[in-house]
C-alpha cells in the first residue's frame, strides 16, 4: 500500500470520524424515539369526544394515470359508512390517458345512486398534486377534508372512528395507519413493509405520544378545513406539500392526532425502480421543506424538546448522504489504522458504530414486535430492512442534493398495478420504469466493498469484516433487484410475443 502523506491521513480520519459521528447522533435519536414509544405503550387510552352531530366531509381523490386502481379507491370510498346527505367525494383527475374515461363512468354509475360524486378534471396538471388539492378546495363544501391517494383502499368504517377526534376543535388533522395489501408479494415489499411499520408504529406514536411535531402523510388522513387554510393552503415550492402543510399548521398552532389502530391498506410498489422513485421524491421534498421551514421553527416560542425534534426529523435524510461517504471511507480509514491498539478502536469505533447500526436495528425490530410478530419473524425481516435501507442511500442522496438546491420540480407519480397478496406481476405498459444510472453505481459500489472485504480478510483486519460486509450487502441486493426486474421484464415481453400454440 502507498502510504498517504499525514496531513492526508489526518483529514481522511477526520472526515471518516465526523461522519461516524452524525451517523450516530441520528442513530441516538431511534434510540429516544424507540424509548418514547414503549415508555408511551403503557399509557391508558383516550376515547375520542362524542359525536352529537356528524360534521360535512369532503373526501378528495387526486388521481394521475391510474387506469389499474382508481375505480377501486373510488368503489371503496362510496362505500364509506358515513351519513349520505354530509358526504361530497371530488376525484381530483389530472389524467392524460383512459384512467378518465374510467372514472367518468364509475362517477356517472355511483352518482345514479345517489352520492354527491364529482368528476374534476383539469386541462393542465399545475402544481400536481398540491395543486389538484388546492383546486378541489376552492369548491369543496365540507368542514373536514379527507384525502386517499389511488394505491389506498379505505375500510367502510373510516370516517365514523376518524371523525369523532376532530370533535375537539383544537385538532386540525388525524393521520392514520398505513398497513400493506401486497406485503407478502417479494423481498423487496416485505423490506418496504418494515420500513414503513418503523415510520408509522414507532415514529408517528413517539412524536405525537411526546407532544412533537409529526406529519399528515399525503393519504389517510382528515383535515379540518379551517386548519388548512389558516396554515396557508397546499403549496407546490416542494414535492412534499403534505410535510410542508402539516408543519405549518403545527406552527399555526394545530394539534395533530394519529390513530394507531385505524389502519388503511395501500399497494407497496412492486418494482424496485418504483420504490425508488417514491422515495426519491420524499427524500427530495423533506429537504425542501427543511431549507423552507426550519428557520422558522427553531425561533418558534416552542419547547426546545419540539424544535430539536423538528431538526433531527426534517434533516433525517442527510443520513444517506452521510451512508455514501461511509461506504466510501471505512476501509481506507481501518487499513490506515491496521496497526492501531486494538482498545482505541473498541473504544472510538465500536460505540460510534453501533450507535448508528444497532439502534436502526433496534427501531424496525420494535415496530415488528409491537404488532406481535413473534422474535424468529422479527430477526427474518431485519435483513431485508436494513439492507433496502443502505441500497437506498446512493438514490436518496442524490434526492437531498436537489432538494437542498432548488424547490420544486415535477412530482413524478409511482406506477400501482393492482397487486394484492403473492398474485399479480407489474405490467409490462407505459407506467412500467426503466433502470437509471444509480442502478450501475450500486453495482460499481458493491464490487467496491467485495474488494474491500476480500483484502480485510486477507489482512486478518476481523473486526472491519461485519461492517464492511453490511454495506456489501445493501448496495448488492439494490443492484440485483434492478437486474432481475429488468431480466424479468424482458422475460414478460418476449413471452406475450409469442405466437398462442408456439
Amino acid at each position: 500500500m502507498t502510504a498517504l502523506e499525514p496531513p492526508a491521513s489526518s483529514a481522511l480520519l477526520a472526515l471518516y470520524y465526523l461522519v461516524l459521528g452524525l451517523l450516530a447522533f441520528y442513530g441516538l435519536h431511534r434510540f429516544v424515539l424507540v424509548w418514547t414509544f414503549w415508555r408511551s405503550a403503557q399509557r391508558r387510552a383516550v376515547e375520542p369526544p362524542a359525536v352529537a352531530e356528524w360534521p360535512s366531509v369532503t373526501v378528495q381523490l387526486p388521481i394521475y394515470n391510474e387506469r389499474h386502481v382508481a375505480t377501486r379507491l373510488l368503489d371503496a370510498v362510496c362505500a364509506l359508512d358515513y351519513p349520505r346527505e354530509r358526504l361530497e367525494i371530488q376525484v381530483l383527475d389530472d389524467s392524460t390517458d383512459e384512467t378518465r374515461t374510467l372514472v367518468a363512468r364509475r362517477v356517472a354509475l355511483w352518482r345514479s345512486r345517489g352520492l354527491d360524486v364529482h368528476h374534476l378534471a383539469r386541462a393542465e396538471r399545475r402544481g400536481f398534486k398540491a395543486g389538484a388539492l388546492a383546486a378541489g378546495h376552492a369548491r369543496a363544501r365540507g368542514e373536514l377534508i379527507a384525502v386517499f391517494d389511488a394505491d389506498f383502499v379505505p375500510p367502510a368504517d373510516f370516517l365514523r372512528r376518524a371523525v369523532p377526534w376532530l370533535g375537539d376543535p383544537a385538532v386540525g388533522m388525524v393521520q392514520a395507519r398505513w398497513t400493506h395489501l401486497n406485503r407478502e408479494y417479494s423481498g423487496l415489499t416485505r423490506a418496504q413493509a418494515v420500513l414503513l411499520d418503523g415510520h408509522f408504529v414507532v415514529e408517528h406514536a413517539a412524536r405525537h405520544a411526546s407532544g412533537c411535531f409529526f406529519n399528515f402523510n399525503g393519504t389517510a388522513g382528515v383535515w379540518r378545513r379551517r386548519a388548512i387554510d389558516e396554515a396557508g393552503g397546499w403549496r407546490q415550492e416542494t414535492l412534499t406539500e403534505d410535510l410542508d402543510l402539516s408543519y405549518r399548521a403545527q406552527l399555526a398552532g394545530w394539534r395533530f392526532v394519529f390513530l394507531p389502530d385505524l389502519v388503511v391498506p395501500a399497494e407497496l410498489p412492486a418494482d424496485p425502480q418504483a420504490f425508488k422513485r417514491q422515495q426519491f421524491r420524499w427524500a427530495k421534498g423533506s429537504m425542501q421543506t427543511a431549507r423552507k421551514l426550519l428557520p422558522t421553527l427553531l425561533s418558534a416560542p416552542l419547547p426546545r424538546a419540539v424544535r430539536c425534534e423538528a431538526f433531527v426529523h426534517l434533516t433525517s435524510n442527510v443520513s444517506y448522504l452521510l451512508m455514501v461517504a461511509l461506504s466510501l471511507l471505512l476501509f481506507p480509514a481501518m487499513l490506515l489504522r491496521r496497526d492501531a491498539d486494538p482498545r482505541t478502536l473498541l473504544l472510538l469505533d465500536a460505540p460510534l458504530f453501533f450507535g448508528a447500526t444497532l439502534a436502526v436495528s433496534l427501531f424496525y425490530a420494535s415496530s415488528q414486535l409491537a404488532l406481535s410478530r413473534n422474535w424468529r419473524a422479527v430477526l427474518r425481516s431485519l435483513p431485508g430492512a436494513l439492507g433496502l435501507g443502505i441500497g437506498l442511500s446512493v438514490n436518496n442522496a442524490r434526492a437531498v442534493v436537489e432538494g437542498l438546491r432548488r424547490d420544486g420540480g415535477v412530482f413524478e407519480r409511482t406506477p400501482k398495478y393492482r397487486i394484492e397478496g403473492r398474485g399479480g406481476a407489474p405490467t409490462a405498459d407505459g407506467y412500467r420504469l426503466r433502470a437509471d444510472s444509480t442502478v450501475l453505481i450500486d453495482g460499481l459500489l458493491a464490487l467496491y466493498q467485495a474488494a474491500c472485504f476480500g483484502m480485510a480478510g486477507l489482512l486478518q483486519m476481523w473486526w472491519a469484516l461485519p461492517f464492511l460486509l453490511l454495506f456489501l450487502h445493501g448496495h448488492f441486493m439494490m443492484f440485483r433487484l434492478a437486474v432481475v426486474d429488468e431480466l424479468g421484464h424482458l422475460v414478460r415481453r418476449r413471452g406475450s410475443r409469442r405466437p398462442v400454440g408456439a
